[in-house]
């Protein structure tokens, strides 16, 4: 039987779930992306999680509501599990404004003794919505997104995240260095 151990030999870091949440427009995509990139060049396998790539395809069929929510995640918990299982260095970049799922992904991965890393990039809402890159917040404002996150429903800020990046302050440079710091002073890289 091929072990996890034996499926991260020769990498040159651990495995292990970094989880971006916070606000749409917070900046969870590009920093997930140039995390990735960067991770890359130092020969890291990785591989991102996002709305992106999970709600075209595994996760088509559910909306935005309480409870669609909380199945995304639950199923993008279960891929990263296995993703991590394979010995790649997973990034999920998700709102999950719900600290329940949140901890509920974490419980996961602690109860297998997997790294699980909550970042949560800090974005004051007026600072989201000025950047607003698909005009979610002028629609959700006109009540044309129901269930929109910082809108009509809440975000509940993480309590005990591992990073805080304040990006409404910092570039997506110096928010990928906390990320890399914290990664490399925790010897996963």
């Amino acid at each position: 039987m091929i072990t996890k151990k034996d499926r991260c030999a020769g990498n040159k870091h651990k495995p292990a779930l970094i989880w971006i949440t916070g606000l749409s427009a917070s900046g969870k995509s590009s920093v997930a992306i140039e995390l990735e990139r960067r991770l890359l060049q130092k020969q890291i396998k990785t591989f991102v999680l996002d709305g992106d790539n999970v709600r075209h395809g595994l996760n088509k069929n559910l909306g935005f509501s309480p409870s669609d929510r909380k199945e995304n995640l639950r199923r993008v918990g279960e891929v990263a599990k296995l993703l991590v299982n394979a010995g790649i260095l997973t990034i999920a970049a998700f709102i999950s404004p719900y600290a329940s799922d949140r901890e509920a992904i974490r419980e996961l991965f602690s109860a297998e003794g997997k790294a699980f890393i909550e970042v949560y990039l800090k974005c004051d809402l007026a600072v989201c919505e000025s950047r607003d890159p698909k005009g979610l917040y002028k629609k959700a404002r006109r009540g044309e997104i129901p269930d929109f996150t910082g809108i009509s429903q809440p975000y509940e800020t993480p309590a005990n995240p591992e990073i805080v990046i304040e990006t409404d302050r910092l570039s997506i440079e110096e928010s990928v260095n906390a990320i890399i710091t914290y990664l490399t002073e925790k010897k996963i890289i």
